[in-house]
Order: C-alpha cells, then structure tokens, then sequence
C-alpha cells in the first residue's frame, strides 16, 4: 500500500523531470536560432519584432507593452506561477517536506546564490556595472535537467534529479526576490498596497477552502496587473499566486487538489512553450568576432562567466560536502559526492533567470550583448563539464 503512495507521489515530479528535459533541448535549439537570427540578414526583422508595441484593453483599462515586455513580464509570469507550486507541493508533500533533507538542497542554494554574487562584486567593484551582481545568482532548471537526462538514468539516479530540482527552485525563488526588492527602480505604493491586499484575499481564500480556480486565477490577474504597476516586477506575482493555491497537505489528498490539477494542466506549455519563447525572445546576441576577446575580457564578462562556472561549483558543492561531513544533512539515496560535483557544475547553467536579470541590468546595448554571450558561453562550459563529470561514473556507485 504504501509502495503505491509512493509512487503516486512521485508521479508529478516523473512528469516535471520528464517535461523539464525535453524543455531543456528545445530551449537549447531555441537559442541558437535566435543568436543566428540577431547575426543574420533578418536580424532587424528580429528586433523590430521585440521592440513593436501591443495593447490590451481600452482607452485608460488598457496595458501597452513591447512584445519583449509581454514575454518577460506576461508570459514568464505564468512559468514563476509553476514554479510557485512546485515550491508548495515539495515542501508540503515532496522531497522538502523532510527538514533533513531540505537542508541540504535549500543551504546550497543560498550559498550558491551568494559567492557568484560576490565573485561578480570583485570584478565591477566601484564600477557602474555593479548593478549587474544579481546576474550569475540563479540555475536554469530547463537546461540542467535536459542535460540530466542525457547523462542517463543510472549515472544520474533520481535522488539527484530530485537535489537538482529543489535547489534551482530554491534560487529561482531567490532570484524573484533579488528582482523584486534590488531590481525596483520607483515603487507606487497605491498599487504595492492593492497588490498585498489582493494576496491577503488569496491567502484567505485559501485558508477557508474556497474551491474555485476563476476566483484564483481572476484575483492573481489583478494582482498581477496591481504588481506590474508598482514598479516591483510583475513576476513576483507568479510565485505568490502559485503559493496560494488550494492543495491537500498529505499523499492521500494530494491528487485531488486545485495544485496538482493546475499544475499538471500548466506546466507542459510553460516547460515547452513559454520557456522556448523566452529563449527566442531573450538569446539573440550580436556577435562581433574581431572584438570577441576584448569583450569577453571585460570585468562584465569575468564577473558574469567565472561567477556562473567557479562560483556556482564553489558555493554549492563545499556547504554540501560540509553538511554532510558533519552530519547535518544526508546526501540522496544511491548519490555520491562525486555525483554533487556533477550537479555543482550544472548548476552554473544560469541561462533564462540570468538573461532575465541582465535584462534588467543593463540598459544599453553593448553591455547587455557582453551579458548574454558571457551567460550563453558559462552555461555552455558548465553543462559540458558537469555532463562529462556524470559520465565519467561508474554505474555501481553507491553511497
């Protein structure tokens, strides 16, 4: 019976990796279309494109935003709603529920949100570009469980999958509130105050078991519209929302909560759709091969790569290996430390919440290209060197 629970249990997080993975290949597919079209004969087809304007509404009910505002603030808005929920159900059903084993994940996260910051700080210190430290903070879930799964299952155990999983979840969450409270640039505090007033209402409605998805996801629309209007970015609201959502806090009534239908419902088109989007919408990058190395060289760009690559390893893998030597946390089942280095290093994989932040940082041009070919360039060593690592296991480790 409980071998059954069990399974049932796990069935969403099967599905999350299963859909994670394929997203990670299409996102990787996606982004080298966008670099080949921001480099090609209709790269000013591409950004016109972005930069035209679409309304929604009437007169003064309407919203105006670029088409590259409505993906980054729309359409991503739905995937930090999926996340959201993931959050809720590992901490109240899932692999987070158990404090040992929530340590370990949570801690990394932090500690590997926390030195890429300060290796990015030590490269733009006293510099304007400091305001870029938040860029190499978060992992891309997408891309580290898509080359997950081509290392294979064996060499990659579930436990793993699971570590990897509730980490990136950990420092996507990290990421938003980086965004929300340092990436503000002038608060309305009407709307601010409409927007907490609306997650009261949602946080209540929750609590006396209202039971209807419109009432949820009309109140998170205002919400969202109340945040995107308060100068804190919209995706915040995502989170929130999916934190609020009605679910079933043990395995038995699980399956039969508002979470577990909504985000099965919703987390193929956000795995396979809306992140696919992104990467069309947010990889395209000039690339200039006469200057490549002068650009790759700047203090943006050693900031960004090593912060991603060394620090992400650096910070998740000692506060890991540390937990566990002295017998704070316990590593997953059939996962060795040498199956952690592996995950350290994909975690330098900082693709969607990286390009998202830079966004955010850098509004001129050139700076914002140095970015994203530093973000593209980490990610790509970074999966290549955790990949080979996993590789290089041999399938009759165990811990």
């Amino acid at each position: 019976m409980m071998v059954k629970l069990a399974r049932k249990i796990l069935a969403p997080f099967r599905e999350f990796f299963k859909h994670e993975s394929t997203s990670g290949i299409v996102l990787m597919i996606c982004a080298i279309i966008a670099i080949i079209a921001a480099n090609s004969p209709i790269a000013s087809t591409y950004n016109n494109i972005l930069h035209s304007y679409v309304t929604i509404g009437y007169g003064k009910y309407s919203l105006s935003m670029s088409v590259l505002h409505w993906i980054n603030d729309g359409l991503m808005a739905v995937f930090f709603f999926v996340i959201g929920m993931e959050i809720k159900r590992e901490v109240l059903v899932g692999e987070l529920k158990d404090i040992k084993k929530t340590i370990l994940p949570v801690a990394a996260a932090f500690s590997g949100m926390i030195i890429p910051a300060l290796i990015y700080i030590v490269f733009n210190y006293n510099q304007e570009t400091i305001a870029g430290w938040g860029t190499p903070m978060a992992t891309d879930i997408a891309f580290a469980l898509g080359i997950l799964s081509l290392v294979g299952r064996k060499k990659a155990p579930k436990g793993l999958a699971v570590f990897l999983t509730a980490l990136a979840i950990v420092d996507d969450l990290g990421a938003i509130l980086v965004i929300a409270i340092f990436y503000t640039n002038q608060i309305s505090w009407i709307a601010l105050i409409i927007a907490l007033a609306i997650l009261i209402i949602l946080i209540l409605a929750n609590k006396f078991k209202v039971n209807s998805v419109p009432v949820f996801l009309t109140l998170g629309l205002i919400m969202w519209v109340s945040f995107l209007k308060s100068g804190i970015h919209a995706t915040f609201a995502g989170v929130l929302l999916g934190m609020t959502i009605p679910s079933g806090r043990d395995i038995r009534t699980f399956k039969k909560s508002m979470l577990y239908k909504l985000e099965h419902l919703l987390e193929p088109w956000s795995a396979l759709l809306i992140m696919p989007i992104f990467a069309l919408a947010n990889s395209g990058v000039t690339i200039q091969i006469n200057s490549f190395t002068e650009q790759f060289l700047n203090p943006v760009s050693l900031g960004i790569f090593l912060g991603l690559f060394l620090g992400k390893q650096l910070g998740i893998f000692i506060t890991s290996y540390l937990l566990v030597k002295f017998q704070i946390s316990k590593l997953p089942s059939k996962v060795t430390f040498k199956h952690l280095y592996g995950a350290s290093l994909l975690s330098g994989i900082g693709f969607t919440m990286s390009l998202f932040i830079a966004s955010l940082s850098f509004t001129e041009g050139p700076l914002l290209s140095t970015a994203k070919i530093s973000i593209i360039s980490a990610s790509v060593v970074s999966a290549l060197a955790g990949f080979l690592v996993l590789k290089s296991i041999k399938t009759e480790a165990k811990t």
